[in-house]
């Protein structure tokens, strides 16, 4: 049975885009920018994208084309009767936790294309609209509804395939996201005290990079790239023998950069603007954003169309996410593409669920005093993510080495590539060091 695959260079491009740009960048960075020290964060998550997200990804991508197989399958090819597999299970891990608690927050999107298209917003105060986010919360089966059907939604696409399914979304939808955000952040510019967000975003204050900051960086660069959850490893396997990794890579990181600041500007100057603080988390989004359409012309459309493709950008993220998962099923458990879907999905409903519910008020459901929600959240982009990043950069540094390494990044010489061996100086020595000083400092 041939095994599917990317059809296209720019459908390997958009798809591993679609993976990287999610709420991730629109959701989660802007949480992450306003309660680590605005520019102070931006300049540190930017150095670390520059200097270890390339090279980290392109590791992955040559783990997974090298072998044509899933993280599992890829590390038991390289290094067969040996611990190494341990860390394909650990990115297999890591994206179910992740999906059941992302699927949380992508199914929020559902509930607000359904407040944008009855209009909810118009006429409301940011208080109102900020209180109704907080109730949202507390109808426990609305949460758990919406994130079921976005984790169906979810499914259908990857039931479809690689080239049928994944890449034919996403080569249509992202671009449309960039669009979207490019008139938004226009518009938040041009809001009374803008200026003071602009500042917040782009104004680095160098004393509020902390060792948690740092911590909190990284996280948010291995998290919104999708390094260290096997998902670079698989979508790897789909690519070409002829394609370019090396731009690939460099698309990506930029596209996925250029969305997360965009977000940034979209929501800091808005947020300034309305008196919302920096700090404000979840509703720097849900809540901020309303705001702005309520003073655009054709607010109410510009509502509707964010929305969508804020659900769009979800979307491309948990297909990615629940791919890993169905092609670990489907190649190393030896099921059919259908049922490998169902099950990955079922799992990822069944503990989603914990993750829904623990957000609302007064929740038993905890882990180490951190909601359930919030527990998935520091397990995976604080712990899991580094550590798999770490241990990745390691098997291609240290045990697999420069020839092999080389050889694939420039399909057996054919590519012409100078930078490669300043690429792999960094994956040996400088990737593994940076992320370990930077993970031990945020917890001393």
């Amino acid at each position: 049975m041939s095994r599917d695959g990317f059809g296209s260079k720019i459908g390997v491009i958009a798809a591993a885009a679609g993976s990287a740009v999610g709420l991730g960048n629109i959701y989660r960075f802007p949480c992450e920018l306003g309660n680590n020290g605005g520019g102070a964060f931006l300049l540190v998550y930017l150095l670390i994208v520059i200097c270890l997200g390339i090279p980290v990804m392109l590791s992955e991508f040559v783990i997974g084309r090298s072998t044509q197989k899933n993280p599992i399958g890829a590390f038991k090819t390289l290094r067969p009767r040996s611990a190494w597999p341990v860390f394909g299970y650990l990115g297999v891990f890591c994206a179910f936790i992740i999906m059941a608690f992302y699927s949380t927050v992508a199914g929020w999107t559902l509930e607000y294309i359904v407040k944008a298209v009855g209009n909810q917003f118009q006429g409301k105060d940011l208080a109102t609209i900020e209180g109704e986010f907080e109730a949202f919360h507390q109808v426990g089966w609305k949460n758990v509804l919406w994130q079921c059907i976005f984790i169906f939604l979810t499914g259908f696409v990857v039931f479809k395939g690689v080239a049928d399914g994944i890449e034919k979304y996403a080569k249509i939808l992202m671009p449309l996201l960039v669009v979207i955000l490019i008139v938004l952040g226009v518009k938040s510019l041009t809001l009374p005290g803008a200026g003071e967000g602009f500042s917040f975003l782009f104004k680095p204050d160098f004393s509020k990079i902390t060792g948690p900051v740092l911590v909190s960086a990284l996280g948010q660069a291995f998290f919104s790239l999708s390094m260290g959850m096997g998902v670079l490893i698989t979508y790897g396997s789909y690519i070409k023998k002829d394609d370019n990794m090396a731009t690939t890579a460099l698309s990506v990181t930029l596209a996925d950069t250029l969305v997360a600041v965009l977000a940034g500007v979209v929501i800091f100057p808005a947020a300034f603007s309305f008196g919302v603080q920096p700090t404000a988390g979840m509703g720097l989004v849900f809540s901020t954003l309303p705001m702005i359409f309520n003073q655009m012309t054709g607010g109410y459309i510009f509502c509707i169309i964010f929305f969508v493709l804020l659900a769009v950008a979800a979307l491309t993220s948990t297909i990615s996410l629940l791919e890993v998962i169905v092609a670990y099923l489907v190649e190393e458990v030896h099921i059919t593409r259908r049922w490998a879907t169902v099950l990955a999905s079922a799992g990822c409903m069944a503990v989603g669920v914990f993750a829904s519910l623990s957000l609302k008020q007064g929740t038993s459901l905890t882990i180490a005093g951190m909601s359930f929600f919030d527990g998935l959240d520091f397990l995976s982009a604080k712990i899991l993510l580094p550590v798999g990043a770490f241990f990745i950069v390691l098997f291609v540094g240290w045990i697999m080495g420069k020839k092999w390494f080389n050889t694939e990044l420039t399909n057996e010489g054919k590519l012409k590539l100078s930078i490669k061996g300043v690429i792999f100086f960094i994956i040996k020595y400088l990737a593994p060091l940076a992320i370990a000083v930077i993970f031990i400092s945020g917890f001393l």
